[in-house]
Parts: structure tokens; C-alpha cells; sequence
């Protein structure tokens, strides 16, 4: 099972917080670190947020290995020619380790304070498979045409192509549903699923099987990943501590707090040894790629702790 860092990056992470992180998970031969795309605090962390691909154009250069990519970008941020060609460009400046996580967005309070639409989710359902068709055809194709509900494209001819071929690797994902598994099977590299147990991981690796089968596609071409928020810790006690730290910048009502009580009622608090151990059983459900959710932005030894969860789970 691979392991990618995850970091919240609205929650005040500085650009030289990012510098450090990227140095640490390349260093700890993670599979890649990627970061949320938003604007607008969710945790309840001071600070801000520095603009997501900005931040991954930033960082490509100063890394060699590691992966880099959102999880996810809004529909709603960006048109997707936009999203294409950004995209596109942070490939070459990576060398080809660009990923592209796309969804249809869900904190309204960030749109309402930025301006940005936010239509009803149907609407915004069929935005994103808009999307998707106009970004991957943008990708592969030398001249096309769209015209569709949103978007109007004529001899659409989006130069430089990126450097992976066909195109970087599309995270698609969601609950599992009829629709995003269709999407998925037709367009995705990958489905993040959520998963709270590894039951719900075997049931969501089975709807995108089968949606795959209708596609006409090789299910093993589509792969599941997840996403966690574990506590690791050197020792239970250290886990604990470092819980303790982190829960003590925040206010009482912040969805970390929840975070951190699922993680330690779940089996996902201790030693990287024992969340590898619970982590097994979503990876016989056949989730092959874990995002692992990391809050502890200045400290290098949280990296090191999820590079040891990593070499667990190899």
C-alpha cells in the first residue's frame, strides 16, 4: 500500500512550513504529498491559505520524487480549460509528477466569502462531469469541439500536452454512488472512496468493478484509495501527547477534535506498527493508495512517523 501525505493547506500552513514538509516526505520516500484546495479555514487554524497550485508549482522544483497533487479542486474555482493548462504546466515543471484530484466542491461559507458560484449539487454534478470530459479531451486530443450545458469550446488545440502520457493521473472519488463510479470508470486513474470501515472499502471496490465492467474497462486500471486521520506516535503515550498538543490550538467545536476520537476509537491512534495493522485490513478490501491526514505542520517528526507507517505497510 502507498502513502501520501495529506495537508489541509487553508489551516495558516507558511511557504516555508510547505518547503519543510515536501523536504521531509521526500525524505521519507513517501509516495507524494498532497494538499486540500480551498480558501477559507475549516479547522480553526489562524492563518490563511496560499493558493493551492501555486503552492505545488512552487514546491515541484525544489523536489525530485515525490508526487504532487490536489485533493480535490473545486469545479467551481476554476474553468476547465484553466484547471487543463495549469495542470498541464506544473507537469513540466515536475518532470511529470502531477496529479489532479477534481470534485464538485461542498463548503458553501468559502464561496460565499470569495464570490465563487455555488449552484445546487445536481448543478454541480453535472459540472464536474463536464469537466472532466473537457479536461482529460484537453489533455489527449490535438483539436476538439465541445459544446455542452456550461462550457463551449471551438478547435480547442491546449499546447504544451503534459508530460505523462496520456495525461497526469485524474483522482475522481466520493461515497461510491451510481454516478461518480460511472464518471470514474470512463475518465479516472483513481476513486479516493470514503471508507470508514474496511466494509464499506470491499463494497465500494465492488460498485466501481462493476462500473467498470459496463465501461468496458479492466478493473485494475481504476485504483481505490482512502483517506485517514491517524494519531501515530512513537508510543501510545506519545500519540496521546501529541493529540493532547495538537487539540489545545484549537477551539472545543473544531472537526479535528472528532478526527482524533474516531482515530483512537477506530484503531488508527499508536505506533505506526499498529495503524498498519488496522490499515491491512482496508488493503485486502483492495484499497491500494492511503492519503494520511497530517494536522502537525511544524513538526518534522510527524513526517518521519508516517514515513514509518509507509515502510509498514510496503
Amino acid at each position: 500500500m502507498r502513502v501520501v501525505m495529506m495537508i489541509e493547506g487553508q489551516e495558516g500552513v507558511t511557504w516555508p512550513q510547505w518547503v519543510a514538509l515536501a523536504q521531509a516526505a521526500e525524505s521519507a520516500r513517501l509516495d507524494g504529498l498532497f494538499r486540500s484546495d480551498h480558501y477559507t479555514m475549516i479547522h480553526g487554524f489562524e492563518g490563511g491559505a496560499l493558493d493551492a497550485w501555486t503552492t505545488l508549482a512552487a514546491l515541484a522544483p525544489l523536489t525530485r520524487t515525490l508526487r504532487l497533487g490536489t485533493l480535490v479542486s473545486p469545479v467551481t474555482f476554476r474553468h476547465p480549460s484553466l484547471i487543463a493548462h495549469i495542470v498541464a504546466s506544473v507537469d513540466h515543471i515536475s518532470g511529470g509528477r502531477i496529479e489532479l484530484g477534481l470534485g464538485t466542491g461542498w463548503y458553501e461559507l468559502e464561496h460565499l466569502r470569495n464570490g465563487f458560484p455555488f449552484p445546487p449539487m445536481g448543478e454541480r454534478t453535472r459540472l464536474l462531469a463536464e469537466q472532466v470530459e473537457i479536461v482529460v479531451r484537453s489533455w489527449r486530443e490535438q483539436g476538439f469541439d465541445h459544446a455542452g450545458p456550461a462550457y463551449t469550446l471551438k478547435d480547442q488545440h491546449a499546447l504544451p500536452k503534459p508530460v505523462q502520457s496520456p495525461n497526469p493521473p485524474l483522482i475522481l472519488g466520493g461515497r461510491a454512488g451510481p454516478k461518480s463510479v460511472a464518471l470514474a470508470a470512463r475518465y479516472a486513474n483513481e476513486y479516493n472512496a470514503f471508507s470508514a470501515t474496511p466494509e464499506d472499502a470491499g463494497r465500494a471496490r465492488a460498485a466501481l468493478d462493476a462500473a467498470c465492467q459496463a465501461a468496458g474497462r479492466d478493473p485494475k486500471t481504476l485504483v481505490q484509495s482512502t483517506m485517514i486521520a491517524p494519531v501515530l506516535g512513537e508510543s501510545e503515550a506519545d500519540a496521546a501527547a501529541r493529540a493532547h498538543r495538537l487539540l489545545a490550538q484549537l477551539g472545543p467545536q473544531t472537526p479535528v477534535r472528532g478526527m482524533v476520537e474516531r482515530a483512537q476509537a477506530e484503531g488508527l491512534a499508536g505506533p505506526p506498527a499498529k495503524v498498519a495493522e488496522r490499515l491491512r485490513a482496508f488493503e485486502a478490501e483492495g484499497i491500494s493508495r492511503v492519503f494520511v491526514q497530517n494536522f502537525d505542520f511544524g513538526d518534522p517528526g510527524a513526517v518521519a512517523l508516517i514515513g514509518e507507517l509507509a515502510r509498514e505497510l510496503a
